[in-house]
């Protein structure tokens, strides 16, 4: 288990650095993070490299005992670079340059780019290849974030339609075909007519706008693959990691596929930042911590995990005291096994003066200090326990072409797909269970339910994975909108909604509507739900049962013909069709009567309380997290403000 702090002493006077890392190590740190924006100190002029800094802090800090985590310094790139090849600065979407200046301002498809990183990280990676002291290696920083996942340049559209050109093997009737381009008169003679698709009136052809989408992953999962590759192929030991940012479910990069090329997915967890009024709640926070274990189904790092306020323009809420250590033991409690507090002194000078740190600008070691020490104190006494992997019986499925999709079209005004995952999994929060957050090509083994929130590209492989699951015990939750196009993003003629699988769910979709605020509609149970009654809304399909159990029908005027949840038993496992958005207490009925069919145990605790079991056998701990600003009762036990308890769980539910 690591426990460090994120360190630039690059930006500081070279005569702090024994008193900082003296600091460090009175923290209880045992690792630093270093190097990452470091590219200008290394290469002050093409070619010629000078690690002689980072060889005296790394020396100074192998004299102390920690180790380092050495980032890649590429999201960087210096000035000169950008003077000398201004091709590789990325475009806004009217063509203007992005201005070198901020941070991720290349292009993913610039050949200078591979060119001049590549010389960079071998550089390090040949100056580094023998230190024991590293413990990892980080690629780049922050990939895709802050709408760096996207750029109009010529480059871009150059290497678009090369990668339309390959995947239709040349044919440019093939791609006429499946975009379906004879409407408005769309068809092209040759690839090299294809635009991209910037602001136009109306709107794109959707099918051109997936594979542009998938075009701007690929670019970015290369660019990590290349890195990866280079480092290992320098290094073969090395290990691997990339710090990823909040929101990886709305960018324009599969964040999953980028971790296939990782050894381990890292975080950088803010719960907070500048401009919000408040931190986000618990369970939205753990909502992304599952996602990230989810990555590569395995255990991960924090990266950057705040204990100051946070911002670059706009200062942020403070965490309250007790409140950024309480949100460090949550990262711990849900899978993170090594933790980096961001930073270890806030900065006085560039962007980010703002981002509070362990140590402000004062440089006095006041309540934030501290507080780390202590959280580094406890969590040192059950690290065996923290390092074991989580076992999740139930798990939400997501899929990256499906989320494209609905940024392509959202269909409905009230329709967010990460809000709606957020509700399914804040069930399972609610009720301290362990959920995972994985891609749809994930091994399915060892789980009991599947969620699946508006997978509208319907995938026959995925689709028969499905089927065994279900088949051989599972429950399978499907929900409105899945299953709906085809992989190229197009309606499918002559078959039935959901899209080869109305058989398996027992229902198809007769007519589907959008709702917007206020036209929420009543739903009446029948059968088992008998007395249920409550409220759905955003979207609904009208169902069409075969051979589907109807649970939920609506309750207005026109549409009590239909069904709007159902239940199919599929040999040893089921099925369950969503029809509509539901109000939070008809979902939870739903997902109750789910979880009590899978033999899922739900420990319901007050408001605020969350708690997670760790370890195995005799080893086994209960952690119990108070996330309230007032004292919360639990078990018995009255929990302070913001207290996190550890306590022996052997024998425990």
């Amino acid at each position: 288990m690591f426990l460090g702090v994120d360190y630039y002493p690059e930006q500081w006077d070279p005569s702090m650095l024994e008193e900082d890392l003296d600091n460090i190590c009175e923290l209880g740190c045992n690792a630093i993070r270093i190097a990452e924006f470091g590219w200008h100190l290394m290469e002050r002029t093409e070619g010629r490299f000078d690690f002689s800094f980072f060889d005296h802090v790394i020396a100074r800090a192998k004299a102390r005992g920690l180790h380092i985590v050495m980032g890649t310094p590429t999201a960087t790139i210096p000035a000169w670079l950008a003077k000398k090849h201004p091709a590789i600065l990325s475009e806004f979407e009217d063509g203007t340059k992005r201005v070198f200046g901020g941070r991720h301002v290349y292009c993913f498809n610039s050949p200078e780019l591979y060119t001049y990183s590549e010389r960079i990280i071998r550089a390090m990676a040949e100056q580094y290849r023998d230190e024991k002291a590293i413990v990892a290696w980080q690629v780049d920083n922050e990939l895709g974030h802050e709408d760096s996942d996207i750029c109009w340049c010529a480059q871009c559209r150059d290497a678009f339609r090369s990668y339309l050109r390959e995947k239709f093997q040349g044919d440019i009737e093939a791609l006429n075909r499946t975009y379906g381009t004879t409407f408005w008169s769309q068809e092209y003679n040759d690839f090299d007519e294809i635009p991209l698709p910037a602001k136009t009136i109306t709107t794109h052809n959707p099918a051109l706008r997936l594979d542009w989408e998938r075009f701007r992953s690929e670019s970015i999962v290369r660019f990590a693959a290349f890195q990866a590759d280079l480092l290992r192929e320098i290094i073969p030991d090395a290990v691997v990691i990339h710090d990823f940012p909040g929101g990886g479910l709305g960018k324009h990069v599969d964040y999953a596929a980028v971790s296939r090329h990782l050894d381990i997915a890292a975080y950088n967890n803010y719960p907070v930042w500048g401009g919000q009024r408040e931190p986000l709640a618990p369970n939205e926070i753990a909502f992304g911590l599952d996602y990230i274990r989810g990555l590569k189904r395995q255990n991960f790092w924090i990266t950057e995990a705040i204990m100051g306020a946070q911002g670059h323009d706009v200062t942020g809420f403070s965490p309250r005291p007790g409140q950024a250590k309480m949100w460090a033991f949550q990262s711990m409690a849900r899978g993170c096994e090594s933790i980096f507090f961001f930073r270890y002194r806030g900065g006085t000078k560039g962007a980010e003066q703002f981002c509070y740190g362990i140590l402000d600008a004062d440089n006095v070691k006041r309540r934030k200090f501290y507080e780390v020490q202590r959280f580094f104190r406890e969590v040192k006494a059950w690290a065996p326990q923290l390092e074991t992997p989580i076992r999740s019986e139930a798990a939400i499925v997501y899929d990256y072409d499906s989320l494209a999709a609905f940024r392509i079209q959202r269909q409905s005004v009230l329709l967010d797909c990460q809000t709606e995952m957020k509700k399914y999994h804040k069930f399972f929060y609610d009720r301290n269970v362990p959920v995972d957050v994985i891609p749809a090509d994930s091994d399915l083994t060892g789980y009991k339910v599947l969620i699946l929130p508006q997978m509208i590209v319907a995938k026959p492989a995925f689709q028969e994975k499905l089927r065994a699951f279900a088949e051989q015990g599972g429950t399978v939750v499907l929900t409105y909108r899945d299953f709906v196009k085809d992989r190229d993003n197009n309606l499918v003629l002559g078959k039935r909604i959901p899209v080869d699988f109305d058989d398996f769910a027992g229902v198809c979709v007769a007519e589907t509507e959008s709702l917007q605020e206020g036209q929420e509609f009543p739903l009446a149970g029948e059968g088992l739900f008998t007395g249920v009654q409550g409220r759905g809304g955003i979207f609904r399909d009208m169902l069409e049962t075969a051979d589907a159990e109807v649970l939920l029908r609506y309750g207005d005027a026109f549409y009590q013909e239909f069904a709007a949840v159902t239940r199919k038993r599929q040999k040893d496992g089921w099925v369950y069709y969503l029809g509509c958005g539901l109000e939070e207490p008809v979902l939870d009925r739903v997902l109750e009567q789910v979880a009590a069919e899978q033999g899922i145990a739900l420990e319901q605790t007050a408001p605020g309380v969350e708690v997670v079991y760790r370890g195995t056998g005799e080893d086994r701990v209960r952690l119990v997290i108070n996330h309230n600003a007032s004292e919360a009762v639990c078990g018995g036990e009255t929990l302070a403000p913001f207290q996190c308890g550890v306590s022996p769980a052997a024998g425990q539910a």
